[in-house]
């Protein structure tokens, strides 16, 4: 668990599942991830999730965002662990509107640097975010990222940013 500024990165678990099932079937948050909605009922969500948390991937960690007053607002998790490489992907959504444009975003990604910078050994955090998604790269312009290229992957342009230890 890391805390900055107004938010707290906690380990995921079965108290989040109804927040998360709702963001994952939001057409809006489906399109800033570019992802699908999800199309499962919640009970079938329900097995699939509580089994991922039984047998979690070792090279990724999932977070829960909550508010200092333990209220969950969003996701965010970084991807591709390994003790050979330098490298690691992130990730992050906030899923409640009421928390956009207010600097949680920021707090968050700002705990996930810091997690990532002090438990693996990674020299270098990446991330993709939609050329059209720009609330998501002021946050990370805002946390130091810089645009290293872009992509095209499904139809849809990808802005790519990075982040190097020690900048």
């Amino acid at each position: 668990m890391t805390e900055e500024g107004k938010v707290i990165l906690s380990c995921k678990s079965l108290t989040d599942i109804p927040n998360d099932y709702i963001w994952q079937t939001d057409d809006e948050l489906a399109y800033l991830t570019a992802t699908n909605p999800l199309s499962i009922g919640f009970a079938d969500y329900l097995s699939e999730y509580a089994n991922q948390l039984r047998h979690q991937n070792p090279q990724k960690r999932q977070f829960a965002i909550k508010t200092l007053d333990g209220r969950h607002i969003g996701n965010c998790a970084c991807y591709g662990i390994q003790s050979e490489k330098s490298e690691v992907e992130i990730g992050i959504i906030i899923g409640n509107r009421q928390y956009w444009d207010r600097g949680y975003g920021t707090n968050a990604v700002i705990s996930l640097i810091k997690y990532v910078f002090n438990h693996t050994n990674s020299i270098r955090i990446h991330l993709k975010t939609l050329e059209s998604n720009k609330r998501a790269q002021r946050c990370f312009f805002k946390c130091g990222f810089t645009i290293y290229g872009s992509i095209m992957n499904n139809g849809d342009d990808f802005i790519l940013m990075e982040l190097l230890r020690g900048r």
